[in-house]
């Protein structure tokens, strides 16, 4: 293979066949995505890559196939996951990590992990890696504040990374217990016409929270602490003239409050508790004139000691690569009605 010409040249230490082929994956498409992404040309032969294009462009793509080699050592990779890491705006994390230049040795793997500089949270099932600058600095702000605010578009896994830390945190026998509250307001459905109880109408609009817990814990486990009351999943209503200590608390779809329950909440905070609230202020289900408690909550709070704010992005969206195109739609869309009224 000739290189003379190429931006970059990379060789992928151990040369390990079967991991090697995990990152080129299926006929090549896990290389396909990322040239069609980063506009780049890569040609391999074994684990040494030349790759052709701009040098920028050239540099982040080295630097992102040092990251996924380096993922399957422990995962397999796929399709899905290769578009995770290519959300990074700019390559941001990747271009962090340095490259090898022809006759260096490779780093360590504790060197390598350092520079990589992950917030790494685990959990039983498994270890949940933040993908991109907004996720890593909210998982970062949720480890060193009691109150965290999560904000951001759907997708972009503002309650996934919620759920995850309060599993390590709880784990780590930090909390007694996990509360993961959210608002019964209806998405254009009303409660009434469910069949069932309350507890019955209300568990569809929870449902997000328990597949999550499931995931990193196991159905089994988790049936067993909601009925030892250890997890307790409710609507925020429950919530009134409590006083949560020594817990870890999750209000999700926060802009489906009003600004009395958005108070109400967070007073509810007792001593050694962490409290997280996630919303999306473009999908607000309450009636027409009700301000939402989260828009609010923001205004009141923003530079309040010990409460952090984590804003994200269409480009922090971590699901199907057209999820990231519908919500930039929707922006401009609505932007532009603004402006005509």
């Amino acid at each position: 293979m000739n290189t003379s010409s190429a931006a970059q040249t990379v060789t992928l230490l151990p040369n390990d066949t079967h991991r090697l082929a995990q990152l080129c994956g299926q006929f090549d498409e896990h290389l396909q995505q990322i040239e069609q992404r980063l506009n780049i040309q890569i040609r391999n032969r074994g684990n040494v890559f030349a790759l052709y294009g701009d040098p920028d462009s050239a540099l982040a793509t080295a630097n992102l196939l040092r990251h996924l080699y380096d993922e399957t050592s422990s995962n397999n990779l796929s399709p899905g996951q290769v578009h995770v890491c290519l959300q990074q705006s700019d390559m941001e994390l990747y271009m962090d990590t340095p490259v090898l230049q022809q006759g260096t040795e490779p780093p360590s793997e504790a060197d390598a992990a350092t520079t990589r500089s992950f917030s790494v949270v685990r959990t039983k099932k498994g270890q949940v890696t933040p993908r991109g600058k907004n996720q890593l600095d909210y998982v970062r702000s949720i480890q060193t504040h009691d109150i965290n605010f999560g904000v951001g578009p759907a997708g972009t896994g503002k309650t996934y990374l919620a759920v995850a830390c309060a599993v390590e945190s709880f784990m780590r026998h930090e909390v007694e217990r996990i509360l993961l509250v959210r608002p019964a307001v209806e998405a254009g459905e009303k409660l009434g016409f469910l069949p069932g109880d309350l507890s019955q109408k209300v568990d569809p609009y929870l449902r997000p929270l328990y597949d999550a817990l499931y995931e990193m814990m196991g159905v089994e486990t988790v049936g067993k602490l909601i009925e030892r009351n250890v997890i307790e999943v409710a609507p925020l209503a429950y919530m009134r003239g409590r006083t949560l200590n020594n817990a870890y608390i999750i209000l999700d779809e926060s802009q489906n409050t009003t600004r009395e329950q958005m108070k109400m909440f967070l007073t509810r905070i007792g001593f050694s508790s962490t409290a997280v609230i996630t919303g999306d202020v473009t999908q607000i289900d309450l009636p027409r004139g009700t301000r939402s408690g989260l828009i609010h909550g923001c205004h009141v709070l923003d530079g309040v000691d010990g409460i952090s704010f984590t804003h994200f992005e269409s480009k922090d969206v971590v699901r199907h690569p057209l999820v990231q195109k519908i919500v930039d739609a929707y922006s401009v869309f609505e932007s532009n009605n603004d402006a005509d009224n």
